[in-house]
């Protein structure tokens, strides 16, 4: 399902840009925005190549800021939603054997569109944390839908946003766990991404390429949090968003 992915100067001039950005979002600014790596990169890729591409970046980023979180995660919300994703990936992976490229790039455009939606809905106050924390029934809806979006499109960040924002956690705590949750969701993602010939040589040079890109943007992330407003940063986002979903939903359509 792989296929081979062409090293060439289109590839490099869409692939740095969008990894480096991933890794100033995880760096500084929250991780939630690092998903819009993966429509950028379908535009110029097949879904499946985007995403399996962007896996073991992601982890190398997982790893860079993990040092700064290192077990201030709430174990608790943790494990409920670690726990819970593992039936979401395996939805995933029955879905990612089934359908086709237009699919996929449907599904992507529309998830990115709706991550918008999500975000703006959470920032205008039109979406607010529940007044009641979520029980583990809630908690586990949460972990099974941010295992299937996290599979097809590493877009599991709105579903364990919504349960995690219910919890009484601090800031910190909240960061701390979505990154260890994360951590471990994507490294569960490659053996069932290998095992459906999601990877291929040519991927793994652009990987090793692109690694120190990741870690420049995780750095760059750091130094950048208390320069860059965070409404001018994930404005630009959502306009990149909202133009590559809208872009992948029409190529699938038509």
């Amino acid at each position: 399902m792989g296929g081979a992915v062409v090293l060439d100067l289109t590839f490099f001039l869409i692939a740095v840009p969008a990894v480096l950005f991933a890794g100033i979002s995880k760096g500084g600014f929250a991780s939630g925005a690092a998903f819009a790596a993966t429509p950028l990169l379908a535009l110029i890729l097949e879904p499946e190549q985007a995403v399996a591409l962007m896996l073991p970046l992601l982890m190398v980023m997982d790893v860079g800021a993990m040092k700064a979180f290192w077990r201030k995660w709430s174990r608790h919300e943790a494990r409920l939603l670690m726990l819970a994703s593992l039936p979401g990936l395996a939805l995933g992976a029955v879905f990612f054997r089934a359908a086709d490229p237009d699919l996929f790039r449907l599904l992507i455009g529309v998830v990115a569109v709706a991550f918008v939606a999500f975000q703006l809905a959470r920032q205008t106050g039109l979406l607010r944390p529940l007044r009641r924390p979520m029980g583990p029934v809630g908690g586990t809806i949460a972990g099974v839908a941010m295992g299937f979006t996290s599979f097809v499109s590493h877009a599991g960040g709105p579903p364990a946003s919504v349960y995690m924002l219910s919890r009484p956690l601090d800031k910190t705590t909240f960061q701390a766990t979505s990154v260890i949750v994360f951590w471990l969701v994507n490294l569960l993602k490659v053996p069932p991404y290998a095992a459906l010939g999601l990877f291929s040589s040519q991927m793994f040079v652009a990987i090793v390429i692109l690694a120190p890109v990741a870690l420049a943007g995780v750095w760059l992330g750091y130094r950048l949090h208390n320069k860059v407003p965070e409404k001018l940063f994930f404005g630009l986002t959502y306009v990149f968003l909202l133009a590559t979903g809208a872009k992948l939903i029409f190529d699938a359509l038509s």
